[in-house]
């Protein structure tokens, strides 16, 4: 199963008996090297290029583009002024929303999240948001499609995302980890509602020394998906907590 999600082959595939003698001719991948893939895909990463781009809310933002070495979905770090200066620079992990960032979607918070960092990052005059390549929690964007037309039928986004066979949330942040420490940033203040990101980093070594809130404004497209974020993934919705 995580060989087929890390293929994209989910929601469907064949899966067959091969006999002895066609075996030896196929492509063969061990286990181990499943189980290990998401941190080897962080340790590859390179930089491949870096240019100046305004922003909305940073109009000095740079941004440097990251990509395994061999291949995958490349990453984003937008970065503004010299965080790497700072004690403890103030930092976003963003995964990537079509929907929410570039359509406007009123389905989810993320879009106004991403510009809510922007602005913090910029009063502050140096952050980093690292814009992740994991579109609909690690599922990408056909699956997460498929998700909202099951949760149209009434599931929250945990049930549909678990009836596609997927994890309520497939994100590995090894990559998010890599591309700091290649930044020079190992310590920060992580602009997030969500606890889960704070120990994820710990795991790899990131320290946290404060988290910033990123609370938005519920409307009745999203307030049942933000209920589910709080409830589910113990999300943190209200400035102070």
């Amino acid at each position: 199963m995580k060989l087929l999600k890390i293929a994209g082959l989910l929601p469907q595939a064949i899966i067959g008996k091969v006999s002895a003698n066609h075996a030896k001719d196929l492509l063969t991948v061990t286990s181990d090297a499943i189980a290990h893939y998401p941190k080897a895909l962080a340790v590859s990463l390179q930089r491949i290029s870096e240019a100046h781009v305004p922003l909305k809310n940073a109009e000095n933002a740079r941004v440097i583009a990251f990509r395994p070495r061999f291949g995958h979905h490349d990453h984003l770090a937008i970065i503004i002024g010299e965080p790497e200066k700072q004690a403890a620079p103030y930092v976003r992990l963003h995964s990537s929303c079509v929907t929410g960032d570039v359509l406007g979607s009123l389905r989810c918070d993320c879009g106004n999240q991403l510009q809510k960092a922007l602005e913090i990052a910029n009063k502050n005059k140096h952050g980093v948001i690292l814009y992740l390549s994991q579109e609909g929690r690690g599922i990408d964007i056909a699956n997460k499609l498929r998700a909202y037309a099951l949760q149209d039928q009434g599931m929250d986004t945990v049930e549909a995302n678990e009836s596609l066979g997927f994890l309520a949330d497939e994100r590995n942040f090894a990559v998010a980890a890599e591309m700091l420490k290649q930044l020079g940033i190992s310590r920060l203040i992580l602009m997030t509602n969500n606890p889960a990101k704070i120990k994820a980093l710990a795991e790899y070594g990131i320290e946290v020394v404060r988290r910033e809130p990123l609370v938005t404004e519920k409307n009745i497209h999203n307030k049942k998906y933000l209920d589910t974020k709080a409830l589910k993934f113990g999300h943190h919705l209200k400035d102070g907590q």
